[in-house]
């Protein structure tokens, strides 16, 4: 499986990665505390929901911190991905990104469709493109096509609507920490600010 390097900036997540800084992030500056906390998929683990779009070019400059961060991800963790479907656009690509779910392949794909969107300025944002896409990872485009307007992945949407609401998002990449507090930025000050919300929330227990 080719390898794909997001935006040439490995040099620069290391950097930020090696630099666990112990600074005081200020809520209302560095993060935003939800009015409305929400509840947490795994009780009794610290939650971080990743809220990004495809076509979003600050959620592509967010991933190669966001997976460098993965890599060592705490144990009392867990991690959920979510794609944002706040119009029908977004939603497109929602449903791809949670048919590859549905698939079992979307560690095989996320990247890539991230890189042919972003580098290759791939127009992949409604159902036939995609599912055309697809057929590079064995997906015949009947499976796709059978598989995104489907119950269970109308409920995903449905969800991440509903919680796109909840939490006010007004755009993306948004990390929600703990149902609690929202990050937003593109560099690897998101990922000092989530590790300072995740120690903050042990603490608290």
């Amino acid at each position: 499986m080719k390898k794909f390097i997001l935006g040439g900036m490995t040099a620069m997540v290391m950097a930020f990665s090696a630099n666990t800084m112990a600074a005081n992030f200020v809520a209302g500056k560095d993060y935003t505390v939800i009015k409305n906390p929400g509840k947490v998929d795994v009780p009794g683990k610290i939650e971080v929901r990743e809220f990004f779009w495809y076509g979003c070019p600050h959620c592509f400059k967010l991933e190669p911190y966001m997976q460098t961060w993965l890599r060592s991800i705490p144990k009392d963790v867990h991690f959920v991905r979510t794609p944002a479907a706040l119009n029908k656009i977004w939603e497109a690509n929602a449903r791809a990104y949670y048919v590859s779910e549905a698939l079992g392949i979307r560690k095989n794909t996320h990247l890539p469709l991230f890189h042919a969107v972003q580098v290759e300025n791939q127009q992949l944002f409604d159902q036939a493109s995609q599912a055309k896409f697809f057929t590079k990872y064995g997906v015949p485009e009947a499976k796709f096509n059978s598989l995104y307007n489907s119950f269970a992945v109308s409920g995903k949407i449905a969800q991440s609507n509903q919680l796109a609401q909840q939490y006010q998002l007004t755009g993306v990449p948004a990390v929600v920490v703990n149902g609690k507090y929202i990050i937003q930025g593109e560099d690897g000050k998101v990922t000092q600010v989530l590790n300072y919300l995740i120690d903050k929330e042990r603490k608290a227990k």
